[in-house]
């Protein structure tokens, strides 16, 4: 069967908020399989432009053959120097679909899922050098149950990180299935399976291993830094009455993309002007839409899937 690389969440919602002009420069910062992307070329003019950013190269074998298209081999926290460079002051809109691609996971040499016995990887851009892997290895037990607690909001994180860093004297975890044995069963490192190899793990233990994994992606490819920079470069690249619509997929990235479309700046801080009300570069359109009942039979992934729009002033 051939892979789906990734099917986006709420198509058609993000379009419509995205209110594409036939004529507009648009940029789709999270390109991986192309569906939001050729879905704004349909409805881009001749005079308009699509710019799509991925980091991961493999995205690339997804391209759109078409001159208005423009493929940026890059993450998104660098769009100001790319928009520099090709010579574009403002954009008419940006899309940011921040959830993992379905290749990403189902790809088991990546090591993105606990599925499967694989290399622990989990780079999002394979050209980077340190994997996750080698995060486990140079993160002592403190720092450690800091970023499953911040980033997975893992209450037994303290505890993880304590298996974790005592195996880890002993012998390197390198694969998925020697993490999962760790953190289930506690001990030493056991031997690795083979690649591909099915992961034994109950119903009940699934939620606190996402959580581990998912803490691990985000601390490894530095995914909420890279999330403030591209928000910020939004802020300032949106021509007035440009809008941004942002997909995020868990409570972390949607807190951050929630509280800076309210207020406009990192912090979250609410400016007032002297009437009380609230002064913000952006104005709120969706706050928040989930997917319907039948979207989520349709593609279940779309599950945990928040949209949030919002219109330059």
């Amino acid at each position: 069967m051939e892979e789906v690389y990734h099917i986006p969440a709420m198509l058609e919602p993000t379009l419509d908020g995205l209110n594409i002009q036939p004529g507009g420069v648009y940029v789709d910062v999270t390109f991986g399989g192309g569906g939001h992307s050729r879905a704004i070329m349909q409805r881009l003019g001749m005079e308009g432009h699509l710019y799509s950013f991925d980091q991961d190269i493999e995205a690339y074998q997804n391209r759109i053959d078409d001159k208005r298209w423009t493929f940026v081999h890059s993450n998104f926290r660098y769009l100001d120097n790319w928009l520099d460079y090709y010579g574009i002051d403002q954009v008419d809109g940006i899309l940011a679909d921040l959830g993992v691609s379905f290749h990403h996971f189902d790809c088991v040499e990546r090591g993105f899922s606990f599925r499967f016995a694989a290399p622990l990887d989990m780079r999002l851009n394979q050209q980077q050098g340190r994997t996750a892997a080698d995060l486990l290895a140079a993160t002592d037990e403190e720092s450690l149950a800091r970023v499953l607690y911040l980033y997975g909001e893992l209450k037994n994180g303290r505890k993880l990180a304590g298996r974790i860093c005592r195996a880890c004297q002993n012998r390197p975890i390198r694969t998925t299935d020697q993490l999962v044995s760790v953190v289930l069963n506690g001990g030493e490192t056991p031997e690795p399976l083979p690649t591909g190899t099915p992961i034994d793990v109950q119903p009940a233990q699934k939620k606190d291993l996402a959580r581990l994994f998912q803490a691990l992606r985000i601390e490894l490819n530095d995914e909420m830094g890279a999330l403030r920079e591209l928000l910020i470069a939004s802020r300032d690249r949106l021509r007035p009455g440009g809008r941004i619509a942002v997909l995020t997929y868990h409570s972390l990235e949607d807190r951050l993309v929630k509280n800076f479309l309210r207020a406009g700046n990192i912090e979250g801080e609410i400016e007032k002007d002297f009437y009380g009300n609230i002064v913000s570069p952006f104005r709120l359109l969706e706050k928040g839409r989930v997917a319907d009942q039948e979207e989520v039979a349709r593609n279940p992934r779309s599950r945990s899937a928040k949209l949030r729009v919002a219109e330059r002033n």
